[in-house]
């Protein structure tokens, strides 16, 4: 018969060891996609994305050790005073939204480059938007404090939104926080895919009719069109989307559930929802050509770069001839410059010989 507390132990231990890979690559995730985003002036929505990595960054450097380390919320055995738990409720009915409608202006921000490209006037300045957000993620939080205090030491304290930490503001809370940015991003995307799935649906100009031949008919060749036009360009809005609704669901949901429901899983909803700071940087940053691109240039840049290897080719006899012609000449010149001297020679003489 099985040891229920050993089960339970090793069912503890499996979540911390995740928990900690979920903290481990929101860090290194949003770090590497901010040097990237900062190193590279060619992205259009630099300034979201920017604000986007900030945000997770200061999560996963205030609430998610918090959940690694205290007591409920967290899963571990530091118990928290009353300050720092009505502390740890602020940062995390703030830290929350900011991030849930920080995406959804990423997402907007990307409709309006995409479906209205040569509207200027029709896009309001970054900083508004994000002040906007930032406003409403201060209220948000603000509402956290106007709770129901921490218990006493003996009992529990429960430090987050979910456990009575906005007491009847919850459905509110969950209202702004998830609810809207939900529909907002669902509105944003699902308008890029319709005008991605019709430019794949038109045809492109100047392309011939396809002949109606017995070649063509006896062809074993699969068409070149796709059987559902549009589907490469459904896979960025559904992840993005389908991302969005896998991570912050379930807490949203939570946040209208009864208190005593909600604490029971209070930590499975509330790591869920933290792994949305570890799959920001893939989702928003690696599924993007630029920021690829620029992360490659970047790697390249930082990394040693090989010497050459004369030595391989010392011995044949053309490239022998080359280095003592080039010694001949140059003797100050060392056995990587020479046969590099005389291929620029002959590059030349070639195009001289091209030229008459």
């Amino acid at each position: 018969m099985a040891n229920p507390s050993g089960a339970t132990e090793l069912a503890a231990s499996v979540g911390f060891i995740l928990a900690v890979l979920v903290e481990v690559g929101a860090v290194l995730g949003n770090g590497t996609l901010l040097v990237v985003v900062l190193r590279t002036p060619g992205l259009q929505d630099a300034f979201y994305l920017a604000h986007l990595c900030i945000v997770d960054l200061l999560a996963a450097a205030s609430i998610m050790p918090l959940g690694l380390l205290a007591a409920p919320p967290g899963l571990g055995n530091t118990p928290l005073d009353p300050s720092s738990c009505r502390a740890a409720r602020f940062l995390s009915a703030t830290l929350l939204p900011a991030c849930t409608l920080g995406v959804a202006a990423l997402g907007l921000a990307r409709y309006r480059l995409i479906v209205h490209p040569l509207r200027p006037g029709a896009r309001p300045a970054p900083a508004l938007v994000l002040t906007a957000v930032w406003s409403a993620a201060a209220l948000l939080g603000a509402l956290s404090l106007l709770g129901p205090p921490p218990a006493p030491p003996p009992a529990p304290a429960r430090c987050s939104v979910l456990a009575g930490g906005l007491g009847p503001f919850r459905p509110l809370w969950a209202l702004l926080a998830f609810a809207l940015p939900a529909l907002l991003l669902l509105a944003a995307y699902g308008s890029i895919f319709l005008v991605a799935r019709r430019a794949a649906l038109r045809p492109p100009r100047g392309a011939r009719l396809r002949s109606d031949s017995l070649d063509s008919r006896l062809s074993f060749l699969p068409s070149l069109r796709p059987r559902l036009p549009g589907g490469k360009a459904a896979l960025a809005p559904a992840l993005a989307v389908g991302q969005f609704a896998a991570c912050w669901l379930p807490y949203g949901c939570a946040c209208l559930a009864p208190a005593g429901r909600a604490a029971a899983a209070e930590a499975t909803v509330t790591w869920v929802a933290y792994s949305a700071f570890a799959a920001h940087p893939f989702l928003y940053g690696l599924l993007q050509r630029p920021v690829r691109l620029a992360l490659g240039r970047l790697t390249r840049r930082a990394m040693p770069r090989p010497q050459k290897d004369c030595m391989s080719q010392a011995w044949h006899l053309r490239t022998l001839l080359q280095r003592l012609q080039g010694l001949r000449k140059d003797p100050a010149a060392g056995p990587c410059e020479a046969p590099e001297q005389t291929r620029e020679m002959s590059g030349q003489s070639s195009s001289v010989s091209e030229a008459t």
